[in-house]
């Protein structure tokens, strides 16, 4: 069994060379286990298909202790290292970040990512100093573990109002050197789409760059093609997952048929057989 260190700079390494880290986003042990089956060589969190998961919306409405808790599930399933979504931290100040990266820790995570995420009138976003201190305060709580946590800060510059295009890129650029000041590991912009921007961005950055993709993105060899480390999918996953549960309900207690359930399913043994060894 490796142990935290090891799984850290394993997962760093998976950044470093070879093809992009894909990582299809998990939100629970069951998840996470069928998405390692199908080889995935990491496993990462979505922090809003967790949230749906324990009965919350997104947005840090779930408490940390559930979330810290779920992710010891995780980690308790798979043998992959396990990067945590945990927004802004879940809490107001570097010192309750430092605490929830403490907590996911010693739950066995050896990554996080971390968000600037918009002010308070929703058009604009924080400052870029607070998740520089957020960061800095991870990456500090970490250490004093001993694990070399991998921090992604992610710049939410794309889920914000544009009126100027150049002017958010450039933003972009600047909270991503700050970023990186402050000891993140890679970046982190969801929404950003375009690739010869992200070729921009990529070529600008001293760190992995991690894009967001979902059907009628750039693909993975396309993004590959301009430099991008890392690939993540966030919570579409679990909206395919809750759209098909839909369908099935909505059949069952319709028609009162069954075909929904036909698809992909897997048999009972094949899910016991995942964690049987666990």
């Amino acid at each position: 069994m490796a142990t935290p260190r090891e799984r850290a700079e394993r997962f760093h390494d998976l950044h470093r060379s070879g093809p992009p880290l894909v990582l299809a986003n998990a939100w629970d042990a069951a998840s996470a286990r069928i998405l390692e089956e199908a080889g995935a060589p990491a496993i990462a969190t979505s922090s809003a298909a967790m949230a749906w998961a324990l009965g919350y919306p997104d947005g840090q409405r779930a408490p940390r202790d559930e979330i810290v808790a779920a992710i010891a599930r995780i980690c308790r399933a798979v043998r992959a290292p396990v990067s945590a979504d945990v927004e802004r931290g879940f809490g107001g100040s570097p010192a309750d970040v430092g605490e929830t990266v403490r907590a996911i820790v010693r739950a066995g995570a050896i990554g996080v990512n971390l968000e600037d995420g918009k002010a308070a009138d929703g058009r604009t976003l924080v400052a870029p100093d607070v998740l520089a201190d957020r960061i800095r305060a991870a990456r500090q709580a970490a250490g004093a573990e001993g694990v070399p946590l991998f921090v992604n800060a992610r710049i939410d510059t794309y889920f914000v109002p544009a009126p100027d295009p150049a002017a958010r890129f450039k933003d972009t650029l600047a909270r991503a050197a700050r970023y990186v000041d402050a000891g993140a590991d890679g970046i982190f912009v969801p929404g950003l789409a375009d690739l010869a921007e992200i070729g921009e961005l990529v070529r600008a950055v001293p760190r992995p760059v991690n894009i967001l993709a979902w059907p009628g993105a750039p693909t993975v060899p396309a993004l590959a093609a301009v430099g991008v480390r890392r690939v993540s999918v966030g919570c579409s996953p679990m909206q395919a997952v809750l759209g098909l549960t839909r369908r099935i309900g909505r059949e069952l207690l319709s028609a009162g048929t069954y075909d929904a359930m036909a698809g992909d399913s897997i048999s009972v043994a094949d899910a016991n057989a995942l964690f049987a060894s666990r």
